[in-house]
């Protein structure tokens, strides 16, 4: 395998970025359009300032499933209207449907993301899904978006929980970087992780570890100072290019498990990702220290730290080994880990997360 990396096209991001969004869209096609979620339709897109007559830019609303048939009848918008370039904004599956649609309609696309809840945004993949919400494929597309453009005064009035999920999110980036760099296993890429993606994965805890408190504080309040900027670049941009260029492993694989249990389907992926972190620091013998580390982060900023909340407080064991055995499956990421992985070691690493989890609260009350 040859070492590979993927990058978004353009990566802007600031208060009021969006004004340069017909600007953009004017520097990759003549007619532009927005594929925009409910609530980015209704509320975001009209108070902008942008001037969409003027710019001759359609918008679109979002039917709320990145799925075939919503593909199809962009597709025939597409054609009919003549559409060269293509913005997906708003949340993840409005931003995966425009990817998709752009990739298969031989244009650009360009991402506004009006929450940082996922490092979706960067990443020249997308998930597919039926009618219903039930996950059907990955699909890649041959090129990352062309611009990936973030205003962060609308982050910063979006519900506080995302951001916090974001962190949950961009918090496996640098152990499954970590993991797939030393068995020299693939990134998501088809490739060898590079010193580029092992270093931005690195980063992004980093910016996680020093900021990660500060900003939800912030955001709680729509405040906007250097704190929030770097978690939005830490939950969009360097887990982006981290998780893509450096790789995928236990925590996500755990997440893929916990879905099997329909208890887990009201919380966010990072929220599930994040509990996916603690127990692969207990699956791969994680130094104390450092697993305090993660499990004291995630009680600061109000991530999942005990089954209890993700929403399994009465959980069977059976029902656990659904989740390992569904983590385990073959061509998981969990299998880039050193050493055989098999379902009852999963099983063991959730249950002990969960009994830390669970003693750090009670300790906590004293």
């Amino acid at each position: 395998m040859f070492k590979k990396a993927l990058f978004p096209g353009k990566y802007i991001q600031g208060v009021g970025a969006i004004q340069e969004l017909p600007s953009l869209i004017q520097l990759f096609g003549k007619q532009g359009l927005i594929l925009a979620s409910p609530i980015t339709y209704e509320k975001i897109l009209p108070n902008s300032g942008i001037d969409f007559q003027k710019h001759s830019l359609l918008l679109e609303k979002f039917r709320g499933e990145c799925c075939e048939e919503e593909l199809s009848r962009l597709a025939m918008i597409i054609a009919d209207k003549k559409v060269d370039v293509i913005v997906g904004m708003g949340g993840g599956k409005t931003i995966d449907t425009a990817k998709i649609i752009a990739d298969r309609s031989h244009i650009p696309v360009l991402i506004v993301p009006t929450i940082a809840s996922t490092d979706a945004p960067c990443s020249g993949c997308a998930v597919l899904y039926s009618q219903e919400g039930i996950f059907e494929s990955v699909y890649y597309q041959k090129s990352n978006p062309a611009v990936v453009l973030v205003d962060t005064e609308i982050i910063a009035h979006a519900p506080v929980r995302f951001l916090v999920a974001g962190m949950g999110d961009a918090l496996a980036t640098w152990f499954e970087a970590k993991s797939c760099n030393v068995t020299q296993s693939e990134n998501a890429c088809g490739g060898l992780s590079t010193l580029t993606g092992l270093n931005l994965a690195k980063l992004c805890y980093d910016t996680l570890m020093e900021y990660g408190l500060n900003a939800k504080i912030e955001a709680e309040r729509h405040i906007i100072t250097s704190a929030l900027e770097h978690i939005i670049e830490a939950n969009i941009l360097l887990s982006g290019i981290g998780f893509e260029s450096g790789g995928l492993a236990t925590a996500h694989s755990i997440h893929n498990g916990l879905t099997a249990l329909p208890e887990t389907h009201n919380f966010y992926h990072g929220e599930k990702v994040a509990f996916g972190v603690l127990a692969g620091l207990q699956l791969t013998d994680a130094s104390p220290e450092e697993s305090n580390t993660v499990f004291s982060f995630c009680e600061k900023v109000g991530l999942p730290t005990t089954l209890a909340d993700i929403g399994l407080k009465n959980v069977t064991h059976a029902q656990l080994m659904l989740v390992a055995e569904k983590a385990c499956i073959q061509g998981e990421g969990i299998h880039h880990e050193a050493g055989e992985i098999t379902p009852n070691k999963v099983l063991e690493a959730i249950l002990a997360a969960d009994a830390l989890g669970e003693y750090r609260k009670t300790a906590n009350k004293h």
